[in-house]
């Protein structure tokens, strides 16, 4: 159950920033799973204790127009959900050694 609320976590520098200055980490997360979801499979996933969970929604909207023989095709962008845990201080998550 916990492999389908947390899907990957997110790398990117602005979220290796956050991790390492404010103990915070980003995952894509399951569109339906809330907060209390999350922070559960977050502590039972890397056994850390979670002090606060942030999440945002993504997409839906209209993200490219192609023209075609056929006329003009709109395709909605990918829809997903972000979760930023902060972890409580003195713990960390290894996202590079954790399979």
């Amino acid at each position: 159950m916990m492999k389908e609320i947390i899907k990957k976590p997110i790398i990117s520098e602005k979220a290796t920033g956050a991790s390492e200055k404010f103990n915070r980490f980003t995952f894509e997360v399951d569109r339906k799973a809330n907060k209390l979801e999350i922070k559960k499979a977050v502590e039972k996933m890397y056994g850390v204790s979670i002090t606060d969970v942030r999440t945002m929604n993504y997409g839906g909207g209209k993200s490219s127009v192609k023209y075609t023989n056929k006329g003009i095709v709109e395709q909605p962008s990918r829809q997903w959900k972000k979760a930023v845990v902060t972890v409580a201080d003195g713990e960390a998550i290894d996202l590079f050694n954790n399979f």
